[in-house]
């Protein structure tokens, strides 16, 4: 009589010969997301946030346009557009950086990230797919926001500054609000990803937007100001703008591809961790 020699399953066999359902792993991240309570009140706070202090903002700086001096006043009149989504865009955006966090370091603090890493073995797809789940969602309701200030704000520097959407510049600035913010969100998945809980990696991302930037205007020089344009934020802001400011030292596109470039070495390092490390 022959002995029969048992085997492990290939991983070819455990997923299938087809490979992983990628249909299904989208929609069972996108019933993770939504199930968020905080997901919610998050997007409707990234939009309210963006149109509202767009009305306030451009509202403030119409009523003491008088009181400005020459060069704000050039400023704005150069692009009125980075003046209607500037103020809005500054906050909503931590809502997008925060919920980008509590995405995945959720998962970490309930331990369902155990159930996640048995359904689908294979970590990077599972990574990639819940960061692109993400950033389309962001992106949607980016444009929502970035629209409807839009809508709010140009009405009321009309009397200061006529634009309209078809001006040049302006349509590229709001479908660059969403983009932005879209890869905004990956870069805050990639952070919580690598710190694996949520009020580091939310400290963490905050550091980013609000924190680095501004410290870095402080060096003085050449040397400050290029810090300065290729920090994340920096670069990605740019994205924007109508035109490319006087003293910018990238175009918006250069500036988007800086931020891709820094949330593409962060996935990077995201994946090795969550490969090496238990979960």
């Amino acid at each position: 009589m022959t002995a029969t020699v048992l085997h492990p399953p290939s991983e070819d066999v455990r997923l299938g010969r087809t490979g992983l359902d990628i249909g299904g792993l989208v929609r069972s991240e996108w019933t993770k997301i939504r199930s968020l309570r905080s997901s919610v009140a998050a997007f409707v706070l990234l939009v309210v946030a963006t149109v509202g202090f767009t009305a306030l903002f451009v509202g403030l700086t119409v009523t003491q346009w008088d009181q400005l001096d020459a060069v704000q006043k050039l400023t704005y009149q150069l692009d009125p557009t980075r003046l209607i989504l500037g103020a809005g865009f500054q906050i909503s955006q931590l809502a997008v950086c925060v919920l980008g966090v509590l995405v995945i370091s959720n998962e970490y603090s309930s331990g369902t990230i155990r159930a996640s890493l048995l359904a689908v073995p294979r970590r990077t797809p599972m990574l990639m797919t819940k960061a692109a789940v993400f950033a389309v969602l962001v992106f949607v309701v980016g444009e929502v926001a970035a629209f409807g200030a839009f809508a709010i704000g140009a009405p009321i520097l009309h009397s200061k500054v006529p634009v309209g959407i078809g001006d040049p510049g302006v349509l590229h600035a709001l479908f660059g609000a969403g983009l932005y913010g879209a890869v905004l969100g990956v870069f805050s998945i990639a952070i919580g990803a690598i710190v694996r809980h949520t009020a580091g990696g939310i400290t963490g991302i905050i550091a980013f937007v609000l924190v680095l930037a501004p410290l870095t205007q402080l060096i003085p020089g050449a040397i400050g100001d290029h810090i300065y344009a290729y920090l994340p934020t920096s670069a990605g802001q740019l994205m924007v703008n109508a035109r490319q400011g006087p003293k910018d030292l990238l175009t918006p596109w250069q500036g988007f591809g800086v931020v891709c470039l820094w949330t593409a070495v962060l996935m990077l390092v995201a994946n090795y961790l969550l490969r090496r490390r238990d979960a």
